[in-house]
């Protein structure tokens, strides 16, 4: 590959990225502006956001690169993904709107009246987002390293400095211009390649795909892949509920009808964009099964167009998939740092514009650390773990806490606990305990099936013997959540 084209389309993505989140810091003023942008971000406006900072390196890249690795089995990513956002919709996005907060851990205080329960939540905030960093770092260091030729290091060090610098320089307001332009850049960057290689294959395929080879024969009822499926799903349904950079995007909204509206537009969002990476595995599937064997299916989306169309049309599309791959990067750190600032400024720093910043320049720093000192075991799979942790901890909280009257501080701090030991320990553990145990690895490998259903039992029968921690305030609370503004305003 020419590196003048890696760097030429990584240079122009930093340089736009960066004079967009300047010219977001001209309107950025107030605090509420760096934390929340004042709570007046239109529907179709952020939703570009969100799809801009959710699809992240496991979206672009690590889709299809599973699917170039697993077939038909990997297509639950993307539709887990997408259905998350329908559990958003339900459950989840009008009533936090309405609470007022700017932080789940201001949520978490404000309905429990517990200042333990804001410390763990922020916890369990600052180490989900920190792990949701590393692999969208391990993905621009495999971008970089592939396309240009420079070290690893050198890919998650320019996302580190850039996204702290535009993120720390003009808050949420910024970063939302920059995430929604990085959205459509994502979007095209995958489906004017993806429709030029179907075109060029349906001219003439060079190689024939069979269909074993595209569909591998499903699991049969002897094996655990029914296990496996119905945990990832979990996972990912549920995790999608307590993800702290997609949250925080509700607080921005004017009101809980324009979050419900904005659910509705990122989910048709999502499922136009999830076509093109899926499109990218199979075609992958039949002209470079060769990546597979390297262990670089990761970087499918990547190759595949030079591979298919040579000359200056291949590196043009080439140029503008390396564009779209680091606007994941970018966007998706930038929604996890304004996440973490948020929540670190306000807890430690005392909530101020020169705290926010400080925080996010630290947010940044400590998973680049991580990313540095370890390598990518496959991006699709790392942040499925990620989803698993916080299906496990943040999500039966947050959906108790909005539904159920009967949640206490105790109770919640109990549930939390409980998944955060026992999805970590699945986790950071499995290798080792399935060393000696081999026929318990499925369940290690996605634990969310086991971790879910025991954090949410050690969160109800917690809650039920301390009924009288119940906060005083619980009933005025949860009518505040329940109850549409505008009735809101007739009732006062």
């Amino acid at each position: 590959m020419n590196a003048a084209i890696g760097y030429t389309a990584i240079a122009a993505v930093a340089l736009a990225s960066a004079l967009i989140g300047f010219y977001g810091l001209r309107v950025s003023r107030t605090t509420s502006d760096f934390y929340v942008a004042s709570r007046t971000v239109r529907p179709w406006w952020n939703a570009s956001a969100i799809g801009g900072e959710y699809l992240s390196a496991a979206s672009f890249l690590g889709i299809a690169g599973l699917i170039l690795l697993t077939g038909s089995s990997a297509l639950w990513f993307p539709i887990g993904y997408t259905a998350g956002y329908l559990m958003l919709l339900l459950f989840v996005a009008a009533p936090l709107r309405r609470s007022g907060a700017y932080t789940i851990p201001d949520f978490t205080e404000a309905r429990l009246e517990s200042p333990w329960a804001r410390r763990v939540t922020s916890l369990l905030v600052i180490v989900i987002g920190w792990f949701y960093i590393v692999p969208q770092l391990q993905g621009a260091a495999l971008t970089v390293r592939i396309t240009t030729g420079l070290p690893s290091w050198a890919g998650s060090l320019a996302v580190a400095v850039i996204v702290s610098v535009i993120v720390a320089a003009g808050g949420m307001r910024s970063i939302t211009f920059v995430q929604a332009f990085q959205f459509w850049l994502k979007l095209t960057a995958l489906a004017v390649p993806a429709v030029a290689l179907l075109l060029v294959i349906g001219g003439g395929s060079q190689a024939e795909l069979s269909p074993a080879d595209a569909f591998p024969p499903a699991a049969g009822p002897g094996d655990l892949e029914v296990y496996r499926t119905v945990s990832l799903m979990v996972a990912l349904l549920l995790g999608t509920l307590g993800l702290p950079h997609v949250l925080v995007r509700f607080y921005t909204n004017p009101d809980g009808a324009a979050a419900r509206r904005t659910t509705v537009i990122v989910l048709v969002l999502l499922s136009v964009f999830y076509l093109f990476p899926t499109a990218f595995g199979f075609i992958g599937r039949a002209f470079a099964p060769d990546l597979a064997a390297t262990g670089e299916a990761d970087a499918l989306i990547l190759l595949l167009p030079d591979r298919l169309i040579p000359g200056v049309a291949g590196d043009l599309l080439t140029a503008l998939v390396i564009a779209g791959a680091f606007a994941a990067f970018l966007s998706t750190s930038s929604g996890l740092v304004v996440s973490l600032a948020g929540v670190i400024s306000q807890d430690l720093l005392g909530g101020s514009v020169r705290g926010f910043r400080i925080a996010a320049i630290a947010s940044s720093f400590v998973p680049l650390v991580v990313a540095l000192a370890t390598e990518s075991t496959g991006l699709a799979g790392s942040v499925g773990l990620v989803f698993a942790f916080t299906a496990s901890t943040l999500c039966p909280m947050l959906i108790l806490g909005i539904w159920w009257r009967g949640l206490t501080a105790r109770g919640a701090i109990a549930g939390m606990a409980t998944g955060a030991v026992l999805s970590g320990a699945a986790i950071l553990g499995g290798a080792a305990i399935s060393a000696a145990r081999p026929g318990i690895r499925p369940f290690l490998e996605q634990p969310a099936a086991w971790t879910v259903p025991l954090a949410v039992l050690v969160t109800v029968v917690v809650s039920r013997a301390d009924r009288r921690g119940t906060p005083r305030g619980t009933d005025a609370f949860l009518t505040r959540l329940h109850v549409p503004e505008a009735r809101v305003e007739r009732g006062g």
